[in-house]
């Protein structure tokens, strides 16, 4: 465990919040892989990356969404070198996954991706690879521009929930104007230690705008009135698989400093059910 992260967000909390409200908020941490490029003779394995062209075994089709056409790689994880035993999620211990979005190379962003749009869900895939599936790297299709390709290493850190996650709500509501998390040193730390380019397996989502959950199980339900209290109960039974931000290396710029996010249920990561993972997206 990145014993530095850990210190730092328990003193956070216990620097700006009552002791009890500060115990339980810490109770709310979550073990998360940060991915970065390589720096330095002590970086750590190469688990995956950015870009580049995906390796995929001879009868799995390049992802299209139908009617607008092939998506873009955006990265791919080895599952036998991520260090997720360090997770609180079950993934695979093998093979590889790769994520693709449709990222409107090839119609100047007019079609866009979104958890209450299932026309659109296509647009947004997740592919495993098993370990011993025989692999080759391919070409990317006619109108598509491979991203710089960026290897990536792994370090595990805490995570803390988004402020308005239903999480916290579950822990702590209700949560009337006056309540200690709403304190703005504390806030303003919080935003402080989040700051910086966070690519993320696992853990807590950084959130752009709002709690990602929400959005995809507001997708999920069919888009229900938000004020339908399914929505929160639901944002519960989702955790985020991986997300994947701007970043000048890879040449990746979602919207305006964007984020792209996948979230699946933990009954079908168990069962590798990543065709099920939802997908969506902000910027700010």
């Amino acid at each position: 465990m990145t014993q530095s992260t850990t210190d730092t967000l328990h003193a956070l909390a216990r620097t700006h919040l009552p002791a009890d409200i500060a115990e339980r908020w810490i109770g709310l941490l979550r073990p998360g892989l940060h991915l970065e490029k390589p720096a330095g003779s002590d970086a750590g394995p190469v688990i995956g990356q950015l870009g580049g062209l995906p390796k995929l075994p001879d009868n799995e089709k390049w992802p299209v969404w139908e009617g607008h056409g092939p998506l873009s790689f955006i990265a791919s994880l080895d599952c036998g070198v991520l260090p997720s035993a360090a997770l609180d999620i079950t993934l695979p211990t093998d093979g590889t996954l790769a994520f693709f979005f449709f990222d409107g190379q090839l119609d100047d962003g007019c079609a866009m991706v979104a958890p209450d749009e299932p026309d659109s869900w296509a647009g947004a895939r997740v592919l495993y690879i098993p370990g011993d599936a025989r692999v080759a790297e391919r070409a990317a299709p006619e109108g598509i521009r491979p991203y710089p390709e960026v290897p990536l290493t792994a370090r595990v850190e805490m995570t803390a929930p988004y402020l308005w996650h239903p999480v916290v709500y579950q822990e702590f509501a209700p949560m009337p104007d006056n309540h200690p998390l709403w304190n703005g040193d504390f806030q303003e730390a919080l935003w402080d230690h989040s700051e910086g380019t966070k690519h993320l397996v696992g853990g807590h989502a950084n959130p752009v705008q709002d709690d990602v959950e929400s959005e995809v199980a507001h997708g999920a339900l069919g888009n229900p009135p938000w004020n339908d209290p399914r929505i929160k109960e639901e944002a519960l039974h989702w955790v985020p698989l991986a997300q994947f931000d701007t970043d000048g290396d890879a040449d990746m710029m979602w919207g305006d400093c964007g984020t792209l996010y996948w979230l699946i249920r933990p009954e079908d990561l168990a069962e590798r059910r990543f065709d099920r993972a939802m997908f969506t997206w902000q910027c700010s």
